[in-house]
Parts: structure tokens; C-alpha cells; sequence
């Protein structure tokens, strides 16, 4: 069979190519047919004193492109598939979604600006995105190290160069760009110089998809064709990921539902999780206030009683309700802090972990905490995290850490677990910050113990004490959070339903 040449309608920008380029040369690789770019400047790039949620009209990006594609002056087409609207032109086809390796938000801020925080009273986020203003606005300032800090956003457009120069020439405290856009320019080797000069003397901050929900599809490409080519279309198949469709697909019916557009201010991510689906909407629309953050399970089994669930927390850290029942067993003590002085990239478990990290400031590159609950706690005490795995342990983690984005600013450096004496870890070394001291178990509470038909569990540690001590409970209803915990019900084969967290978890109970 001869070899085919196919051209491929892009927009000019660095990225556009970039992430055309990267599309090219994985076809090239998988049909042994030949693809060439074809730049072609869009309504979108040629405007950019505007958001583009003012101005008159829709598919800002696209509309060149596909007059391009329906009148065969290109093959196909390579879109971020956030910038493609739900009504699509009669005659183009969606061929292929490509596999997204991240969704998130990034910031981006000097070094010396984190430094001088505690001397403003204002910070100005460069960004035109209506869902970014809205939430960055609300939730940014319980991120920052700082106290008493208002958070205002500014217009910010352009390209990524020119957005990124915007802030290293002091028009901004900080921007906020697509995590994967960026990444994609890291992983060409000539963009990637490009970035080092860019990045140098910037640090970072991951915004946590709980709380900044990214734009729908938001770090997936789609791939269009002209529907009557079915050959190239059966070629471009080639490289669709189908986790990806079900992620993107559920993000833009529930963006839909919120009217779509441009303008809409909300939020929508889902990610795959095993066999659920975390979903987390939060904006506003038509003034009204959005933020759900559920988990779209896949099983159901649990028919019983729910009114004493044992939640695996002490009463005081979480809103307690008096009918349900709590750990008095296990008691957490702090140990004392030890001196850490290499350079290293810490991991805080949880609250209990700070004290440790007050004594090694200076040893810190990257910072990262277990939650938002922890990612907070560290912020009120003058740290600066650059992100979460957003409680799904330590694989979602090592996801993070893997971006060769981040690697420009911070290289990545062996890691420092912070959690309790008795963990154990195949990703970083283990840093003793507390221990788990048993408390003689009252027959009152066994025997509350022994009633209760629903476990929610903290650590498979806790699940082990407490079996030990009460056999029954072994037959009872698990649950657990998504992370490390989960994962390890599931390499026992023992049985665990799955929730985003403790008040995910308390709204199933309250279920009929």
C-alpha cells in the first residue's frame, strides 16, 4: 500500500503546533503515512485585547478551521477539545479524543513575590476565564501563606509567551494557565528551551480540582475529519482513548446543563477513579452558586442499617453527630521533630505532620499536602504548597510529580513521606511524624462496636486494631476513602465502597 499524505489544519500559535506536531508524528508512527501542517490564523488568535465572553459571535477558534476542513483545503483537524462548542458544523466529524495525562490549573508566581506576600493586602490573578475569576476570587485566599489578603483577578489574553512575559514583567502577582497545555510545550524539545527562559525564577502552585475545577475536556485534543473520508477516519481512531471519552463526555453534558458558552463561569472536571467517576462542579450561574463535588459509583450493595456508621475519625476533628460512633481507641501523639538538612521534596499526610516541616523549612524544594483540608492548615502557617494529590494518595502524587512542566522551575528530588511511625512506602522515605498509641476499649463501646453494620476506615491500620480487638466487624459493611487506603482493602480482596471523603461519605449515610 502506498504511503498517503494528509494535512492537518492548526492554528499558528506555539502551542496549537506544538501539540499538532506531537498528533503528527504519532500517526507518522502508527500508519506510516505522511502528515504536514497547514498554520491557519483564527477570529480567536487575531483579537486579544478582549475576553473572548464579550465579544459578539461563537467558535472563536474553529470557524476558520473548519471552512478549511469542509472545503478539502485540509484533511483534519487538531482542536483543544474545551474550545470546540456542542453544535458542530454538518459535514465534519469527531474522529479521535486523545489520552489527557492532566486537567488541572497551574499558577504561576516569582519566587520574590512569595516572599513578600505578608506585605500585601491585595493580589492581582491575570486571567479572562469567567469560572477562573469567579473561583479564584472566592477560594484562592486560603491557599495563600498569608493573612487578610484580597484576591482580585485582571484581564490577561495572548498566547502563552506573552502571558508568562506579563507576569515576570511585574503586571500581575500571578497567572493562571491550562497545566496541560504547558506540559505538552515541555515535552517538544524546542519549546521546552523556550519554557526554561520563561519559567526561570518562577514557582508554582497545582490548583486542586476539588475546589478549581477545570474547564470542561480541558487537556484532551480532538481530532476532526471531513465524515465522508472514512479511511482517514478509521486511521485517526488509531490513537482515541477511551477513559478520556468518558471522562470528557460526562464534563460536557454536566457543562451543557448549565447552559454552555463561553461566558458561563462554572467549572466542570471528572476523573476515573478505579471503577467511579469523581465529578466537581463549582461557579456560578446566572448568580446562582454552584459546588458539587459527589462520587458516580458503579455498585450499590448496601441494604442495612446506617444509622450507627462507625466513621474512623476522633469526634473532635470532624462535625460530629452524637448517633454516630467514632475512634476512641486509637490515639494520635506527635514525636519529636528531627532535623532534615538535604534538599528534598515533602509530602504532608496530614496536620499532625507541621511541626516536622517547621523544623525543616529550609530543607523543602517541593511541598505538597495529602488534601486541600492539609493543603490550608500549611498555608495558615506560612508555607507555601504547590499543590495536593486532592485525597487520592500517594499514585496521584507521583502523577504530579511527574510533569515536565514543573520539573523546569523545581527539580524533581527524592520525597519525604510525613505520616504516622508505622507506614511504609515503595515512593519516598518514610518520616515518623506521630504514632497511633491504643487506649483500653470499654465493653460500652464494643458492644456499639459489635452493632454498628457500616465501617468507615482512615488507614488499613485502623481496620486491623480494631479487628483484633472485635473480630464481628470483619463481616461488616467497609468503607474507605479513594487513596492509599483503598488500595490496600483491595490487595487483601477485602471488600470496600469507595467515597470522596468523610462528608461525602456522611451524605450516603443520610441516603434513603
Amino acid at each position: 500500500m502506498s504511503k498517503k499524505i494528509y494535512k492537518i489544519g492548526t492554528r499558528g500559535s506555539l502551542l496549537a503546533v506544538t501539540q499538532c506536531t506531537q498528533v503528527k508524528e504519532e500517526l507518522e508512527k502508527l500508519t506510516g503515512d505522511q502528515f504536514e501542517l497547514e498554520i491557519i490564523k483564527t477570529q480567536g488568535d487575531l483579537i486579544t485585547d478582549k475576553p473572548l465572553w464579550q465579544l459578539d459571535g461563537k467558535d472563536f477558534f474553529t470557524k476558520e478551521l473548519d471552512e478549511a476542513l469542509l472545503t478539502n483545503k485540509v484533511d483534519m483537524v487538531v482542536h483543544s477539545y474545551k474550545d470546540l462548542g456542542s453544535e458542530r458544523p454538518q459535514g465534519i466529524k469527531l474522529a479521535a479524543i486523545t489520552k489527557r495525562h492532566f486537567a488541572h490549573d497551574i499558577l504561576f508566581i516569582k519566587n520574590e513575590t512569595i516572599k513578600n506576600l505578608s506585605n500585601k493586602k491585595e493580589f492581582i490573578v491575570g486571567t479572562s476565564s469567567p469560572r477562573r475569576i469567579v473561583n479564584i476570587e472566592a477560594q484562592l485566599s486560603e491557599y495563600l501563606p498569608t493573612d487578610n489578603i484580597k484576591v482580585e483577578t485582571k484581564m490577561l489574553r495572548g498566547n502563552v509567551n506573552t502571558r508568562i512575559g506579563k507576569l515576570v514583567d511585574g503586571q500581575y502577582d500571578a497567572i493562571v494557565l491550562a497545566l496541560p497545555g504547558i506540559e505538552r510545550l515541555a515535552h517538544s524539545e524546542k519549546s521546552l528551551e523556550e519554557l526554561k527562559v520563561l519559567l526561570k525564577d518562577l514557582n508554582y502552585m497545582i490548583l486542586p480540582q476539588s475546589t478549581f475545577p477545570s474547564a470542561a475536556s480541558q487537556g484532551a485534543l480532538a481530532i476532526e475529519c471531513n465524515e465522508e473520508n472514512t479511511e482517514l477516519y478509521q486511521k485517526l481512531q488509531l490513537i482515541e482513548d477511551k477513559v478520556t471519552v468518558s471522562e470528557v463526555s460526562r464534563e460536557r453534558q454536566a457543562f451543557n446543563g448549565y447552559g454552555g458558552g463561553c461566558h458561563l463561569a462554572v467549572g466542570v472536571n471528572v476523573k476515573r477513579v478505579g471503577d467511579n467517576y469523581i465529578h466537581s462542579h463549582r461557579g456560578k450561574n446566572e448568580d446562582k452558586s454552584i459546588s458539587e463535588l459527589r462520587l458516580e459509583s458503579v455498585s450499590e450493595t448496601f441494604k442495612g442499617d446506617k444509622t450507627n456508621a462507625f466513621i474512623g475519625l476522633p469526634l473532635e476533628k470532624v462535625n460530629g453527630e452524637s448517633h454516630y460512633i467514632y475512634d476512641e481507641f486509637i490515639n494520635k501523639e506527635q514525636s519529636s521533630p528531627i532535623s532534615l538538612n538535604e534538599k528534598a521534596d515533602f509530602f504532608a499526610t496530614s496536620n499532625y505532620c507541621i511541626n516536622q516541616l517547621e523544623n525543616s523549612r529550609d530543607s523543602i524544594n517541593n511541598l505538597w499536602a495529602a488534601g486541600t483540608k492539609t493543603m490550608k492548615q500549611l498555608a495558615k502557617k506560612g508555607f507555601w504548597v504547590n499543590g495536593t494529590s486532592d485525597s487520592l494518595g500517594h499514585d496521584e502524587l507521583e502523577i504530579l510529580r511527574q510533569s515536565k512542566c514543573i520539573q523546569v522551575m523545581n527539580p524533581k528530588m527524592s520525597l519525604n513521606i510525613l505520616t504516622h511511625r508505622d507506614s511504609v512506602s515503595d515512593t519516598g522515605k518514610v518520616i515518623g511524624c506521630y504514632e497511633r498509641i491504643e487506649t483500653p476499649m470499654s465493653d460500652e463501646y464494643r458492644r456499639k462496636l459489635e452493632q454498628s453494620e457500616v465501617f468507615f476506615w482512615t488507614s488499613f491500620n485502623q481496620y486491623q486494631r480494631f479487628c483484633a480487638q472485635v473480630p464481628s466487624i470483619k463481616d461488616k459493611f467497609h468503607c474507605t476513602g479513594l487513596g492509599k487506603t483503598k488500595q490496600k482493602f483491595d490487595e487483601n480482596n477485602i471488600a470496600a465502597k469507595a467515597f470522596i471523603g468523610i462528608e461525602d461519605f456522611k451524605a450516603w449515610l443520610k441516603e434513603e
